[in-house]
């Protein structure tokens, strides 16, 4: 079969060995870049990461904070309040028309205000348990989602509550935890 493709190309074998070997250096090149570069991405902060740097350093107010690529008007309001729910003070101070699209690179105000914490306090006793759900033959999380929740898309919450490493593989006796 390519002997007789070659004969309409006309191109000698060693054009063709050339070409080969060239794709496979590039394709060889490429994997190799990726896996010395692998875990070089800079990691956004988390929750953990932000609150030490507020137990680190006490945060005189008021003060101004530019936007880094990642942050919202919560984990601002976290960094100087240690309190996400002053997001809002945010919004009205900087007079803000979207509080949900921050700029990076945009300077906030940040004036002195008392955290808000939420009304009544949040215990472990008083967060409902999840409640359980045993798979029956022929269940997926998108069904078992839209039985317990009237929404597919929980299937999303199911899986992280239960550590789902291939969410599409569940078996029938499985016993999941459908968070509330």
């Amino acid at each position: 079969m390519w002997k007789k493709y070659l004969k309409e190309l006309s191109l000698p074998e060693s054009y063709i060995s050339i070409t080969l070997g060239f794709l496979v250096v590039i394709v060889g090149g490429l994997l190799l870049y990726n896996y010395l570069n692998k875990g070089k991405l800079p990691q956004p902060p988390t929750r953990e990461n932000t609150m030490q740097e507020v137990k680190g350093q006490p945060v005189s107010l008021p003060a101004s904070h530019t936007i880094s690529e990642g942050e919202t008007l919560w984990s601002i309001a976290e960094k100087y309040y240690t309190s996400g729910y002053n997001w809002v003070t945010l919004a009205k101070e900087n007079n803000l028309s979207n509080p949900d699209y921050v700029q990076a690179g945009s300077v906030l105000s940040i004036p002195k205000a008392e955290p808000i914490k939420p009304e009544g306090e949040i215990s472990a006793a008083a967060v409902a348990p999840p409640k359980e759900y045993t798979v029956v033959e022929g269940d997926n999380l998108w069904n078992i989602a839209v039985k317990e929740y009237s929404d597919g898309y929980a299937w999303v919450r199911i899986a992280r509550e239960n550590n789902l490493v291939n969410p599409d593989l569940i078996h029938t006796g499985n016993i999941l935890k459908l968070p509330r």
